[in-house]
């Protein structure tokens, strides 16, 4: 897929298929993510894959709108490992950089996916936290639902010229 209609197509995809994702695609997605930049190139991020069922299951509990996680094959949680910070407070740029390779490499390959926040809403943090054994110096940013799409998407006009300033407001 081409870059350009990648970035104009690719849609936040909620209801998904029964079918699996392969290791080899997963693979291939967080490679896509670890080429994001990062201050100072510290590149601070960790990514949890979540396949298991109970897992999936108990994710809702504390962050609704991931909900569509209990009809997916898989979730990745994007982290930041904030002891390797070469600037603190910039690890939620770099985690959110990663978080949209993340979606348009999964685009690209011809899955699904979504976004879902988690920071900087403490009780989706703490919630992860507890349910995958989160160490005190990792922060949860998002947590990513993918699989093979089970709904149409498209591309849809977003520019809006009215928000380009040239020099000053």
């Amino acid at each position: 897929m081409e870059l350009f209609e990648a970035i104009h197509t690719r849609r936040s995809i909620r209801k998904f298929e029964d079918a699996p994702v392969s290791d080899e695609l997963v693979r291939d997605i967080l490679e896509a993510a670890m080429s994001a930049p990062s201050a100072g190139n510290a590149q601070p991020w960790h990514f949890i894959v979540i396949r298991d069922k109970a897992l999936r299951e108990a994710i809702p509990a504390f962050s609704p709108y991931a909900g569509m996680i209990v009809h997916a094959p898989l979730g990745i949680l994007v982290c930041a490992e904030l002891t390797l910070e070469k600037y603190p407070g910039y690890w939620v740029q770099d985690c959110s950089a990663a978080m949209q390779n993340l979606l348009l490499a999964a685009h690209g390959k011809g899955l699904g996916a979504v976004w879902t926040g988690v920071h900087p809403m403490a009780d989706r943090e703490e919630g992860f936290r507890k349910l995958l054994a989160l160490p005190e110096t990792v922060k949860p940013l998002g947590f990513a639902v993918l699989g093979r799409p089970a709904q149409e998407s498209g591309r849809r006009d977003r520019f809006k010229p009215e928000r380009i300033h040239a020099d000053r407001w």
